[in-house]
Formats: structure tokens, sequence, C-alpha cells
């Protein structure tokens, strides 16, 4: 078989490789490496090469540019981490990368039709788009941005959940935006203000947002993530059994430009709980456990977040005592506590009004401010959670077909 020349030659540039070397083990490139090896070359492997790549990359993507400068965009190596870190790096690197980006480009810009005069099929194959980026202006711009864009597995994602020590990202976060939620203005903007703090470095809380369940003390922090994730805003959520594991999760964040809150949903404490501990170090800036780029917001249903049981009055057991103040303790340690408290009566019904009018749901005024009343009784209480749920209720009410009439 005669030798593609241009194949070749990428295919031995692509040997060069030192900075993003990584990146020729990521699956789609793989079989897209095979293909470019066209001197000797089976033709059923030929096109079982090509079928594989494109359906390795159709799962990404179906532009083939976009798809390997994102790998690009994410890939973590030591000259991203080091332009992070402040550093000055070497003209020879400096050279390096832009030669290698040069490499990647001309990958990345492969006509379906340059592949595809190398399979012996004379079927139809399946094609992908390219597009015209330019790699190394594209690149250094988000290097001069990197505490936005970030790199490595944090540039694409907004919130990441902990499995095996490992952050793994939420590929499904809730949408939620700060525009979606109603009411509690004065406490959201004080939460907003603060994470705005971290954003532009200068010096932000610990922020323990408690008070009465279904107030939207969580949505409040989902919807500031995504509000602020092209600022450079990411979300670690934790488990209170996972405190443990917060000096080391800090340790891998500490030198990472982005800026983090390290989330624990619904935290409370019994007398018998040691997992206070570590949150209590951190919360005190313990230089194991704080980053000047993290920090942690909880959210609580009790103020206090110490959960008493009986047992836990009963007796004068004086360690037991000590252990409950010191749990009680931790509350205080937060920098900025923010109350979410259900609302009376007339906010309640001014609360399902409004959600009402955002939804477009069309009904009479009295009607529904009695019908909101009802269901407050029947669930229990009044919320924001509470008026999001009559008025979905209701919308699907309305959204049902009226049942046909037998004569």
């Amino acid at each position: 078989m005669i030798k593609n020349k241009k194949l070749q030659e990428i295919d031995l540039s692509l040997n060069s490789l030192v900075v993003f070397r990584k990146l020729m083990t990521q699956e789609v490139i793989l079989p897209l490496r095979g293909l470019l090896d066209t001197e000797t070359m089976d033709p059923v492997i030929q096109l079982r090469l090509y079928t594989e790549f494109i359906s390795r990359l159709y799962s990404q993507s179906t532009n083939l540019t976009d798809y390997i400068f994102r790998l690009i965009c994410e890939d973590e190596n030591f000259y991203i981490t080091a332009k992070a870190r402040g550093e000055v790096v070497d003209p020879l690197l400096e050279s390096c990368v832009e030669n290698e980006l040069a490499i990647l480009q001309r990958l990345a810009r492969l006509h379906p039709q340059e592949l595809q005069r190398e399979v012996s099929y004379y079927g139809v194959l399946p094609e992908w788009k390219i597009s015209d980026i330019n790699f190394y202006e594209a690149y250094m711009e988000r290097v001069q941005n990197i505490s936005k864009y970030g790199y490595g597995k944090f540039a694409r994602h907004a919130m990441f959940v902990v499995r095996e020590g490992i952050c793994r990202p939420v590929l499904h976060p809730d949408p939620i935006r700060m525009s979606d939620l109603i009411g509690y203005q004065q406490e959201r903007d004080a939460v907003r203000e603060n994470t705005l703090a971290l954003l532009n470095g200068r010096p932000a809380q610990n922020v323990l947002l408690c008070g009465d369940a279904g107030t939207g003390k969580s949505a409040t922090v989902k919807a500031l993530v995504n509000e602020y994730f092209s600022e450079g805003l990411r979300l670690i959520q934790l488990t209170k059994e996972q405190l443990r594991l917060l000096p080391e999760l800090t340790e891998q964040i500490y030198d990472n430009p982005l800026r983090f809150i390290f989330f624990i949903d619904d935290l409370s404490f019994s007398a018998d709980d040691n997992s206070f501990g570590t949150l209590k170090a951190a919360l005190e800036g313990s230089v194991a456990a704080r980053a000047k780029n993290a920090v942690i917001y909880a959210t609580s249903n009790r103020r206090q977040i110490v959960r008493e049981r009986s047992s836990d009055r009963a007796g004068d057991d004086l360690h037991r005592h000590d252990t409950l103040q010191e749990i009680g303790s931790v509350a205080a340690r937060f920098g900025l506590r923010v109350y979410f408290s259900e609302p009376d009566l007339p906010d309640y019904l001014a609360l399902v009004s409004a959600i009402a009018a955002q939804r477009g749901l069309e009904t009479d005024d009295e009607a529904l401010a009695a019908e909101a009343e009802r269901f407050a009784q029947g669930i229990g209480g009044r919320s924001p959670r509470a008026a999001k749920q009559l008025v979905e209720r209701l919308i699907a009410a309305q959204s049902e077909p009226c049942p046909e009439v037998t004569v």
C-alpha cells in the first residue's frame, strides 16, 4: 500500500509530544493513531479502526477539533500547574508548548475524506465536523485567565462529590440559578457577598446556613455555584462521615487557582459523634485543614447543629455534658451564620403568589391563598419548598386532560 505522507508525518510528530503526551492514551485518540499508520494495513483492520474511532468520538462530540481542544484544556500537566502557581516558565518549555499545540491542531483539523481514502470500503462511512480554532491563541487565553477556567477535571464541571477519597464530577448537577429563587433576599445577599469575597481574593468566612427545613438553604449554595462557575467557583460536597478527608482534599486543591466551597448539607451531631473534631480544626484555620482558596459552607435544620436525644439529657455525666458543649460551640466557629426562618402567613402567601407568577400559573388569587394555607396545614408547615410543591401540583392538575363523558 502507498504511504499517505501527510498522515505519516502527523503520526510521527505525535510521538514527539512531551507536555501533552497523556492525550495519546485517550480512548478516542487510540484508534485514530492506528489509522494514521497507512504503510501496511489489512483492509478489515482499517475499517474496524475507523468505525471504532467514530463510535468513541460520537459518544463525546461530533466535532473532532472541539473534542481535542477540550482534552488539551482539561489536561493536567507540569506546564499548566506551574503557570497556575504563578511560576516563571523557561522559554524552552514555552516554545515546546507552542510547537505541540501546532501538532495537535493539525491532527484536530483532519478532514474525514483524508482518512476515508485509506479505508478500502465502498459503502457509506460516517463523518465528523472540524472547527477553525487557533489552538495556541485559545490555550494562551485560558492560561492568562487560569483562575476562571481552571485545568484538569475542575475545568469543565462545577460540582463534585467524593468517592474513595477522590473528587469526582457530578455529571448532571442541579441547574438552579439565583434568579429561580424567590424571597430571603437579605439572607442570600449575605452569602453572595461572602462568596464574591472568596472569588476576588478577599478574606472570606466559613458559612453556616441554618434554620427551618425547606427554606432554600442548600438551593442557595448550589445556585451561587452555578451563577459564578464562569468566574472560577467550584463546589465539593462532603458527607459528615467524610469530614476526616478534609485535610487531604484541601491539599489536593491547595495550589489550584480556582475557588472552592466544601459543602456539607444537613449537618448535625450527636453527643457520641467524634467527627466534629475535624470540622472544628478546619473552622479554626488549622494549617493542615484550611486553604486560602477554599471555604466551608454547611446547612443545618438546627440552629445549634446538635441532635440531642432524651438520653443525652439524662443524668449528670460530666463528660457527656462537656462533649455536648464542645459540639454546640462548632456553630459559633462559623464566621458567618445566616438564619432562614419559616415565613409567617402573609409572607408565605406572597411567596406562593410569586412562584405561581414565575411558573405562569393562572388562578384566582383568593382561591390560590386558600389552597396554599390548606396545603401548608396538610404537610405540617409553611416553607418555600411547600409553596413550590403546591404550585407544581396545581400546574399538573391544570394540564390533565378532561375526562371523557359517555352518553
